[in-house]
């Protein structure tokens, strides 16, 4: 596989002593990386089975609910649409919520209907990017269904997080936890996003 390839060629690191592993976990989150794998000592890679776990960082976030997705079929909800403010005031689309069963889209779509607004436009950043029908590596391509129903950003629900990628979007779906009427949905912004020191991972590698 190798044959050609210039060098140097980097091996990935690998321990076995917890401090270690546990600052390589921090520190590759600002090299862009997920977080780090871990498995047995003496395990191999068998393929069709996951014996080994990639271990990734878990935040919590509070967002404002900016609007919703049908499901695949159209015919019930699919995903929670979520914002958070910028230093501006500016309202950014950042990513989505879903797993919710049979009766809670149902309770959602009670609870969201009052709230619906053909205008969300003024509420939010007027590069199409940014939007919940916007371009993105999540919805690229025509057989993407970008179609979504807006609300007022008044409700605020607290979701769990990996990671936000380039500042801008969740990298994965959130998890849901729960609803935060405690909280305005302006309180609802970027700064509360942690962020990682920039990571050279070079520096640890094993060159050939």
């Amino acid at each position: 596989l190798l044959k050609g390839a210039a060098p140097p060629i980097f091996m990935t690191p690998y321990t076995r002593d917890p401090k270690t592993a546990g600052r390589w976990f921090e520190q590759f989150e600002g090299a862009g990386l997920d977080g780090v794998i871990a498995k047995s000592w003496t395990g191999t890679y068998v393929p069709g089975k996951r014996l080994w776990v990639k271990v990734k960082h878990q935040r919590t976030a509070d967002c404002v609910v900016i609007g919703w997705r049908r499901s695949n079929d159209g015919k019930t909800l699919g995903a929670l649409l979520l914002g958070l403010y910028d230093k501006k005031g500016t309202l950014h689309y950042v990513g989505h919520t879903s797993s919710f069963n049979a009766a809670e889209k149902r309770e959602l779509i009670a609870r969201l209907k009052p709230l619906e607004t053909s205008i969300p436009a003024e509420e939010w950043n007027a590069n199409p990017g940014r939007m919940p029908g916007g371009l993105s590596r999540w919805s690229r391509g025509k057989d993407k269904d970008t179609e979504w129903v807006g609300v007022r950003p008044e409700l605020v629900c607290e979701v769990t997080y990996d990671k936000l990628e380039a500042g801008e979007r969740f990298r994965h779906a959130t998890g849901f936890l729960r609803w935060r009427p405690d909280k305005p949905p302006k309180k609802c912004g970027f700064d509360q996003i942690a962020s990682a020191a920039e990571f050279d991972v070079r520096g640890i590698f094993r060159s050939k």
